[in-house]
């Protein structure tokens, strides 16, 4: 077979560092989650949905045959912190951002695209009724996933 496809959906998700909520401003969060798609389209990897709240961000997209998901959380990050910090005019506390040094990436069926393009777009509605560790855990669990609680969070 002369060509490589792929078709490989993945829902991540990682936390700001030790939870800090250091996106509460509404506009920011809205301009951080188009900035990360930008970020994961320059890598060749298109979003479907970028969300979350004030301490997490949950993406939906496409992974490239060209990166590891490793290298594709590593840049997300990498390239969010400094335009982040970048913003600390608009809010002093931003000068000390950082997000957490894991995350979380979780298979998506085909089928089940809509299914966690909504679930990332109610995260504000959502975290009215659970955290994000009790959130994280659920994933941890519905997938499989063996944790210790000691290691799972910074």
């Amino acid at each position: 077979m002369p060509q490589s496809l792929s078709n490989v959906l993945i829902h991540a998700v990682w936390s700001t560092k030790e939870r800090v909520s250091f996106l509460t401003d509404k506009p920011l969060r809205d301009e951080l989650h188009c900035y990360l798609g930008g970020i994961s389209a320059r890598l060749d990897c298109p979003t479907m949905i970028v969300g979350g709240v004030a301490d997490h961000v949950h993406v939906l997209m496409r992974l490239a045959r060209t990166i590891t998901l490793a290298d594709w959380v590593k840049e997300m990050k990498r390239a969010s912190t400094v335009w982040l910090i970048e913003q600390a005019q608009r809010d002093p506390i931003l000068s000390k951002f950082h997000w957490q040094s894991g995350y979380g990436t979780f298979s998506v069926s085909e089928s089940k695209t809509d299914e966690v393009r909504a679930y990332i777009a109610k995260q504000e509605e959502h975290h009215k009724k659970i955290t994000f560790q009790d959130e994280y855990r659920r994933f941890l669990k519905a997938h499989g996933i063996e944790w210790d609680e000691k290691y799972v969070w910074d």
